[in-house]
């Protein structure tokens, strides 16, 4: 993994700021992407809780359809299928049933949770429609990946 995800509200293995969680405003935080491939033609993100109390991880967001020169996401994407930025984007279905960004939530009294902000950048654009699931997301990427890149932040109730 050779793409590096910055927050200006978080570093890696700190902890998501109150205001991104659904403790707080539930908006996302601002990420920057670095070292993306020159070649990239698309990128895609998915953010899951592997320590939530669920078979699988539990997931808050999934976006694809991210132009492959795009650098980053501003703070608070808009929520629904089509974000206004960035432009083309879309965004997928979450374990809540959503679709958009849905900010930490772990249950009281379990422990920290550790958020995986995962970017993929794919050599090809996946023709995917809004509100896909994470694992048809990655099912239709998986031969696409050319690079990818994790930021973990925690959080605890």
């Amino acid at each position: 993994m050779s793409i590096r995800i910055k927050s200006d509200a978080f570093g890696p293995g700190e902890r998501i700021p109150t205001k991104y969680s659904q403790d707080g405003e539930n908006v996302s935080p601002a990420l920057q992407f670095e070292n993306v491939p020159s070649d990239a033609q698309a990128l895609a993100l998915i953010v899951d809780d592997p320590d939530a109390p669920t078979p699988e991880p539990y997931v808050h967001w999934v976006m694809y359809g991210i132009p492959g020169d795009v650098q980053g996401l501003p703070e608070g994407v808009t929520v629904g299928p089509k974000p206004d930025q960035p432009a083309g984007a879309l965004q997928g279905t979450n374990s809540a049933g959503n679709v958009g960004y849905d900010g930490p939530a772990p249950p009281k009294g379990h422990g920290t949770h550790h958020y995986h902000f995962k970017v993929y950048a794919l050599g090809s654009e996946v023709d995917l429609p809004a509100e896909a699931d994470k694992d048809t997301v990655l099912e239709a990427i998986k031969d696409r990946i050319l690079d990818e890149g994790e930021l973990v932040g925690t959080y605890e109730r």
